[in-house]
């Protein structure tokens, strides 16, 4: 791999052992995919996915501090996933001892070392950085240190940014280093797509069905996806990007992807069109029917089938403005049709801090309480990583918290009439 003199030098120890370590990491990185050089990394703010201070991960403590104390730090601020736990998501006293005395005792020593890292403030725990609120919405072109494989794939897809799918800690050694390994999604053969799929629906897909259809046939591949105009239109407006927000989250934890293209609507597809399939491209074609196939085939992972949900959560990755704000009504007309004033099922509906803070600020917010619907800044996963919680019946419309927990999912208009009516 080329290396610029000043990076050859900062692998030589000119700044530091530590510096040299974080360089070095950085090569071995590239050279295990093959990557060419270093290129600078040109977005404002960059993005981690580890954060929460679970005990276990005692390692990356001592490694944050190692930074921190030879002065290695970020060279852009940041901002973090969502915080593992908050006390107004329901939980009982054995769940909450496990969640505060023995999962995440490292918490607030942990968020210290963030903010001496360089995280962007107090609001900046979620997993949509990129929402207008939050601030952290990089550029078209813009070559980033993310983890997080959600916010990945939108910032490559939607805003036409370039990152590759970084672990956890890779994300802040770019960031520190001031430059990622050149290979895969920030290069151009790389954003090109391997498969072609023709969306031949009847009705408009659930997102996060549709998402799941294709992150598990095409894995970590690129997918160009056709057919989606009817529905979506040509722009790249509030409802279209909610929709593309939970969608790409179901390509990347159902599959591996980290970019896709839809034609017509994302900013690469509309510059250049079909040149974007790459020759050989494999072709998979989806009707209501695979959709249909697919939930079917989803496993159920409750102890008891038939219980009924104890807990519901909605908004993984966390919910928009708008999509709050479309929730609210729903249940409200749900509410008021089923001739109850209080969801039947405890229901959580997630979102980012700052998103959190402007929705409260609008009529929607009073509105939302009266149904009963608690709003956090949560992260759903982290909480259902409490073994007393991972056996509870719990429900969901994210594909995300379907895949990596055991919670159980249903259609957002499922969803709405089993919190409505009880049912």
């Amino acid at each position: 791999m080329y290396l610029t003199p000043e990076q050859q030098a900062i692998l030589n120890g000119s700044q530091g052992e530590t510096m040299a370590k974080v360089m070095k990491t950085l090569v071995m990185y590239g050279e295990t995919f093959g990557a060419d050089k270093m290129v600078p990394v040109t977005s404002e703010y960059n993005h981690l996915v580890t954060s929460f201070g679970l005990k276990m991960l005692k390692p990356v403590f001592e490694l944050m501090q190692q930074l921190i104390d030879a002065g290695a730090v970020s060279q852009q601020q940041f901002s973090v996933d969502p915080r593992p736990v908050d006390p107004k998501v329901p939980a009982n006293f054995l769940q909450n001892f496990i969640f505060n005395k023995i999962m995440y005792t490292k918490q607030a020593s942990y968020e210290d070392q963030l903010k001496e890292l360089g995280l962007m403030n107090e609001d900046a725990f979620t997993c949509t950085c990129y929402l207008d609120q939050v601030s952290n919405k990089p550029k078209k072109g813009e070559i980033l240190s993310w983890a997080e494989s959600s916010a990945v794939v939108y910032a490559n897809s939607v805003l036409g940014a370039r990152c590759n799918r970084n672990s956890g800690i890779m994300d802040i050694m770019g960031s520190i280093a001031g430059c990622v390994p050149n290979f895969g999604l920030l290069t151009d053969e790389g954003r090109k797509a391997t498969w072609i799929v023709k969306v031949e629906c009847e009705k408009k897909p659930e997102a996060q069905l549709l998402g799941s259809a294709i992150g598990m046939k095409v894995m970590e591949d690129v997918p160009y996806v056709m057919g989606m105009e009817k529905w979506l239109g040509t722009e790249l407006n509030d409802e279209n990007c909610a929709y593309l927000k939970d969608f790409g989250a179901a390509t990347a934890s159902n599959g591996a992807v980290g970019l896709y293209h839809i034609a017509n609507l994302t900013p690469e597809a509309k510059e250049l069109g079909e040149s974007l399939i790459a020759e050989g491209a494999q072709v998979y074609v989806i009707d209501d029917a695979e959709l249909q196939k697919v939930q079917d085939n989803y496993p159920v992972m409750w102890k008891n089938p038939a219980a009924k949900p104890k807990l519901c959560f909605v908004g993984c990755p966390h919910l928009s403005m708008q999509q709050l704000k479309d929730w609210t009504v729903a249940v409200e007309e749900g509410l008021k049709a089923a001739g109850n004033k209080k969801v039947q099922i405890p229901t959580v509906f997630t979102a980012a801090p700052a998103v959190k803070k402007e929705f409260e600020k609008t009529e929607f917010a009073a509105r939302l309480e009266a149904t009963g619907i608690i709003l956090s800044s949560i992260c759903p996963l982290m909480y259902m990583n409490n073994p007393l919680c991972k056996a509870m019946p719990v429900m969901t419309c994210s594909n995300k918290l379907r895949t990596y927990t055991t919670a159980r999912y249903y259609t957002e208009s499922e969803i709405l009439e089993k919190i409505t009516k009880g049912v």
